[in-house]
């Protein structure tokens, strides 16, 4: 399975994608490109330093989505290189229609919480600062909203009384780390199917695996 990687910033969960491929941890499935919208993106660098198509993609005048001109140009991209899953990595815009039609249920993205709770940014500190004592990851298919896709995996953090917001942050990007590598297998090798809401996942017996 060939993927296609969308990210802003500095792509430590491509990192870690990139290095199960390399491990054989992550069978069956390659990168045929990484595609930013922002040209000093850190995640392009590591692509190149991989030898992975490295491509910048201007993202047009507005702040969090890309105009429709400009996302038929990202969704041809991502055709031209034969991409079948596109996996979002720190990719701060919407996805809306001209990518959302193209690959249906074939756009999967990590948030740094257990969704539903704490949606949009910096929700590490959202959680943080709510005062909860667990938080963690989610991955999870794209739909029109905002990381309200049916949800693929999850994992588990605590936070402790002494802990910072960076503290937790980087607790969750460990298990990010773990398990982006896991979803994307399970879709690699078809144990994944979506029903409204919920999705299942199958090992070769054909039972619901637990991520957590």
């Amino acid at each position: 399975m060939k993927i296609g990687v969308l990210g802003s910033g500095n792509g430590s969960n491509f990192q870690a994608v990139a290095d199960a491929i390399e491990r054989g941890d992550l069978k069956g499935v390659t990168v045929s490109v990484v595609i930013s919208d922002n040209p000093d993106a850190y995640i392009l660098e590591r692509a190149k330093k991989m030898g992975i198509k490295a491509l910048y993609i201007n993202p047009g005048g507005y702040k969090t989505k890309l105009e429709p001109d400009i996302e038929k140009q990202y969704a041809c991209a991502l055709k031209d290189n034969q991409v079948e899953l596109v996996v979002l990595a720190g990719f701060m815009r919407m996805v809306k229609d001209y990518l959302l039609s193209p690959y249906k249920g074939r756009i999967v993205n990590i948030h740094p919480s257990l969704l539903p709770a704490f949606t949009g940014l910096d929700s590490f500190r959202q959680a943080y600062d709510y005062g909860v004592k667990i938080t963690g990851c989610t991955v999870h298919f794209v739909d029109s909203g905002m990381d309200t896709g049916p949800i693929i995996g999850q994992r588990c953090v605590p936070i402790y009384e002494d802990d910072t917001p960076e503290k937790v942050h980087a607790r969750i990007q460990k298990e990010e780390h773990i398990l982006y590598p896991a979803c994307i297998q399970f879709i690699a090798d078809n144990k994944v199917s979506i029903a409204g809401r919920r999705v299942k996942i199958y090992n070769s017996d054909n039972r619901i695996n637990n991520l957590l």
